[in-house]
């Protein structure tokens, strides 16, 4: 088995910012991927940004510039630094770790981490 948890959500003001971590633990042989997903209400699931096992990252046209992803290989986490916080950005934030099993990987997602930002 394999969880995930999020932390660092919450209620913050336009122009803020927020930091968001994720935890893999459990059975664990490898990780790939790792990344940040959110959804608002009446939303779609979008992309906010991602980030390789070897480093490269790529983001989501509406928060490229304003967020940043890293991650620690040694401790299976994930982090989202948020800056410049905009109304816009209001969604639940979905942590997303690519995990192998076997000659493959699956997809394994977090609980959800809400964020608030006001105007």
């Amino acid at each position: 088995q394999v969880q995930l948890v999020e932390s660092g959500g919450g209620l913050v003001q336009s122009g803020g910012s927020l930091r968001l971590s994720c935890a893999a633990s459990g059975s664990i042989f490898g990780i790939s991927g790792m990344g940040w997903y959110r959804q608002a209400p009446g939303n779609q699931r979008e992309l906010v940004a991602r980030i390789t096992s070897g480093g490269s990252t790529n983001y989501g046209d509406a928060v490229n510039g304003r967020f940043t992803i890293s991650r620690d290989n040694a401790k299976n986490t994930v982090n989202l630094h948020m800056n410049n916080l905009k109304p816009e950005d209001t969604a639940v934030y979905y942590c997303n770790v690519q995990i192998r099993r076997g000659i493959g990987f699956d997809d394994y997602w977090g609980q959800g981490t809400q964020v608030t930002v006001s105007s």
